[in-house]
């Protein structure tokens, strides 16, 4: 079921009215089938690149010829890199972004929770109204069932508060997230210490790359980046204006490129250089095209030939819109390319952020980072409670 939906299907019906849509607000776009994308160019998308400036001449520009592939690595252009935005006078708090960021999926939880609960006794008919609401937020079949059970044990035929409710609500989800939330330890033992970066196209591979590199940088660590999505030539100048940001290396050829050769170059590149982190990036790919996983598949091969142990960590890109086929994607990309862990992006702009519980039930694997925003630090360690209590709707 779709965003829309769930919040005008289901709420329609309870109120008798549809529900009103911000005008502002753009609709999130459906994930990209394998029938929408030719073979050989399934690969070529990830985030879309920004807009160019408007360029004050009446004659086009001819572009120069593109240079051959050189195995010296090309360092992050200061000058490529933009005016930063100004600072806000006074920065929000972490929770306070988080909560805000969550509000979508929290509004919708919580009027349901409301409707229900005003003025009724809880019994199996209030109960299994709950877990509707539940699995209308994408927390899953068996979560939202155990929510239900919390609520009801010991209050049948008798009235509860909707606060109540959301406490409970907030706690049980807290319980299965609190064994995954682990954040992401360097190895120093494991010179450099490579992070493959991988998921699907548009769900934020790149800017979550250099995100990372802005923490690692942060915490004094030598940072180098791979820019492994040879598709596309505006992947690498953005992961270029990132490095060049936070002081990063970036290690890139020309566009179309093999990105398994890149691979082999860049973890020789960074240990002659002495770094202590290189992230790679990748192209998207959708997980049901197996020749693009293929590809995967090949660039680990190619790095356990410099490293048999690299990649150190492999980090899969999830983008919270995309609800249930989030799934999908990390049972494939698991079966790949061995995922250690998990980063969830864009829970700012759905109310399916309930999805990060359900993949949680189901695979137990380490979440590290969540992002509601664009800003390099929009990027945090995830915390259960403070996630939970978000989605719940319950103030600090």
């Amino acid at each position: 079921m779709s965003e829309n939906d769930g919040k005008t299907g289901f709420f329609g019906r309870l109120f008798g009215r549809k529900a009103e849509t911000p005008a502002a607000e753009p609709a999130t776009p459906e994930p990209l089938s394998p029938q929408t994308i030719p073979a050989n160019e399934a690969s070529t998308f990830d985030e879309a690149p920004a807009e160019a400036e408007p360029v004050a001449v009446a004659e086009p520009v001819p572009e120069p010829a593109p240079e051959p592939p050189s195995a010296n690595v090309e360092p992050a252009l200061a000058s490529a890199a933009p005016e930063p935005a100004p600072e806000p006078a006074e920065k929000t708090s972490w929770w306070s972004r988080l909560k805000q960021g969550l509000s979508r999926s929290s509004s919708s939880i919580g009027l349901g929770i409301s409707d229900i609960f005003t003025k009724r006794k809880l019994d199996a008919g209030t109960l299994e109204d709950l877990e509707d609401v539940l699995i209308r937020a994408d927390l899953g079949v068996v979560t939202a069932s155990r929510i239900a059970q919390a609520v009801g044990h010991g209050r049948y035929d008798k009235s509860i508060d909707p606060t109540e409710v959301r406490a409970i609500l907030a706690s049980e989800v807290e319980k299965v997230l609190a064994p995954v939330a682990r954040p992401l330890t360097i190895d120093a033992a494991k010179k450099p210490y490579v992070i493959l970066v991988v998921g699907v196209n548009g769900s934020g591979k790149t800017t979550t790359i250099g995100k990372l590199a802005a923490k690692f940088s942060a915490e004094g660590k030598k940072v180098m980046l791979a820019a492994g999505d040879t598709f596309r030539a505006a992947a690498i100048e953005q992961l270029q204006i990132w490095g060049a940001r936070f002081n990063a290396t970036v290690i890139s050829r020309q566009q179309g490129a093999d990105a398994a050769g890149l691979a082999f170059d860049a973890i020789k590149e960074a240990a002659t250089a002495g770094a202590d982190v290189l992230i790679m990036d990748t192209a998207g790919r959708l997980q049901n095209r197996k020749e693009l996983m293929d590809e995967l598949e090949k660039i680990i091969r190619v790095m356990r030939k410099i490293d048999p142990d690299a990649p150190h960590a492999s980090l899969l890109v999830l983008d919270a819109t995309v609800g249930q086929n989030a799934l999908s994607q990390v049972e494939i990309f698991g079966r790949v390319a061995g995922i250690t862990g998990l980063v969830m992006t864009k829970l700012d702009g759905t109310a399916r952020g309930g999805i990060l519980v359900a993949i949680a039930e189901k695979f137990k694997l380490p979440v590290h980072f969540i992002g509601v925003g664009e800003s390099a630090d929009d990027l945090e360690t995830f915390e259960a409670r403070d996630f939970a209590r978000a989605i719940a709707g319950i103030e600090e």
